[in-house]
């Protein structure tokens, strides 16, 4: 008889939590070699959007992306053109109903594409997302018929922008508000370990090959494990039947935003090179952004420059070498937010910002938390120190530490440093060996998934991140 067993299981109460996963993963990390497959507790489970699971689910039509894309996008210039022919009586053949169609439909069409990339990575596929995916593109389409001198209807423009954007916001809110399939699972070691580090994921665990083949449901199986043959031939079987078979690292690296680390992943291309044209340009992009920027922050600087003086004895400017691309070392700086301490505790202990750190200052804090001490950092992107985003530079001495202690740690480097960046966003700043494991999981991820839409969702969660001070320290 199949056999099929659902489990959804809640969420580990934290009082029931001892210290002894922690001493123990300490234990691990100043070993010869660290786990870095972490398990529940120090992953943080509960900052994971189990929501993003309905996007492994099997999809109706209205579902899939391909096909909302076109309804959205047509549905607008249908709506634009009863609106143009009917309200406002405009001859649709004229020079300002044509270009506006037009504009619109290409503007359209690029910003639900955006918007699909955006929903690709994990924690970005809320309908919050669809205003910055449409914006920018609305923007340099204005841009461009103001520089082109065209005839325009601004509210032809207005009505299709705000009919395609409605139906992808309806479009988002009848996907996630749908019901979740159940994933099924095909018990292996590392399914278990998936489920106890996100202990919510609402699954089916499968112990009869059988249930799969009768099922279109979407299966989750560790495709590099020693199988049975019945297993296999089961897979198979499922995939010749429609289902939609998950390797488990993939289900992982999706809901997590975490790359495992026990060996190097290719990015897309089968490379560990990340994209060098996309390098260069965002290289370019970023230090004329920053020369720019540096231009009004620089009173900014000054002003609080001089707050830091009145307030504790010492320079203004914190300097402090730090390990950058290809493992260079250069001096990074920022606006001191802390005393100088009257006794050394070591290089070490020294670099590391704790909690409630007795040696910020009161105005150091206010620094930290708007972030407005990173400032004098654009003038190290404008000199190729640093990124805008990336991998957060870490000092020496713990460079040198982690490089001892973690796996592939040096592999971080392979990219330009960055002021911000994808583990900052997600995790904020960590000094626990633990945590650290999982920042190096958030940076590969980073390095693997390298592109154009990963920075522009970094960006916005900056943004946020900068409004609600999460993560300073």
């Amino acid at each position: 008889m199949s056999k099929i067993v659902h489990n959804r299981a809640a969420p580990p109460d934290p009082s029931n939590l001892s210290d002894t996963g922690t001493e123990q993963a300490q234990a691990d990390f100043d070993g010869s070699h660290a786990s870095l497959w972490l398990d529940a507790e120090a992953a943080s489970p509960d900052t994971v959007d189990y929501s993003d699971q309905r996007n492994f689910a099997h999809q109706g039509l209205l579902d899939r992306f391909r096909v909302q894309l076109p309804i959205a996008v047509l549905f607008a210039v249908l709506v634009q053109l009863i609106y143009g022919q009917v309200l406002l009586g405009v001859p649709l053949g004229e020079s300002p109903a044509r270009n506006a169609i037009v504009t619109t439909l290409i503007a359209n069409t690029i910003s639900m594409l955006n918007y699909r990339q955006l929903r690709l990575f994990p924690g970005a596929r809320r309908f919050a997302f669809l205003l910055p995916a449409f914006l920018p593109v609305y923007g340099i389409s204005a841009l461009l018929l103001l520089w082109l001198r065209l005839p325009y209807s601004l509210s032809l423009i207005l009505v299709g922008f705000a009919t395609c954007i409605g139906l992808a916001a309806v479009f988002n809110v009848f996907v996630r508000s749908a019901k979740r399939t159940p994933l099924l699972m095909i018990p292996s070691p590392k399914v278990t370990a998936l489920l106890n580090e996100l202990p919510r994921i609402s699954h089916s665990m499968c112990v009869d090959p059988s249930v799969i083949t009768r099922s279109k449901a979407t299966v989750v199986a560790d495709l590099h494990a020693d199988l049975s043959p019945e297993w296999e031939r089961a897979i198979a079987a499922a995939a010749l039947n429609g289902s939609t078979i998950y390797h488990v690292k993939h289900l992982r690296e999706s809901l997590t935003g975490r790359v495992r680390i026990d060996h190097l992943s290719e990015n897309s291309v089968g490379t560990l090179k990340p994209n060098e044209f996309y390098f260069f340009f965002k290289s370019a992009i970023e230090r004329l952004v920053s020369t720019i920027a540096l231009i009004p922050a620089l009173p900014i600087i000054a002003v609080a420059g001089l707050a830091i003086k009145l307030e504790s004895p010492g320079g203004a400017i914190f300097r402090q070498t730090r390990v950058g691309f290809r493992g260079k070392q250069f001096t990074i700086y920022k606006l001191r937010t802390m005393v100088q301490p009257s006794v050394s505790s070591g290089e070490r202990e020294d670099a590391i910002t704790k909690a409630n750190d007795p040696r910020i200052t009161r105005l150091g804090r206010f620094l930290r938390k708007t972030r407005i001490d990173e400032l004098p950092q654009l003038w190290n992107v404008i000199r190729g120190d640093l990124s805008l985003i990336g991998p957060r530079p870490e000092a020496v001495p713990l460079s040198e530490w982690y490089y001892q202690q973690l796996d592939f740690y040096a592999y971080r480097h392979i990219i330009r440093p960055g002021i911000t960046g994808w583990a900052q966003v997600n995790q904020g700043h960590v000094a626990d060996p633990t945590a650290v494991g999982a920042k190096l999981q958030y940076d590969f991820y980073y390095i693997k998934n390298y592109s154009l839409w990963l920075d522009a969702l970094i960006i916005l969660k900056t943004v946020g991140v900068v409004f609600s001070g999460r993560g300073a320290r």
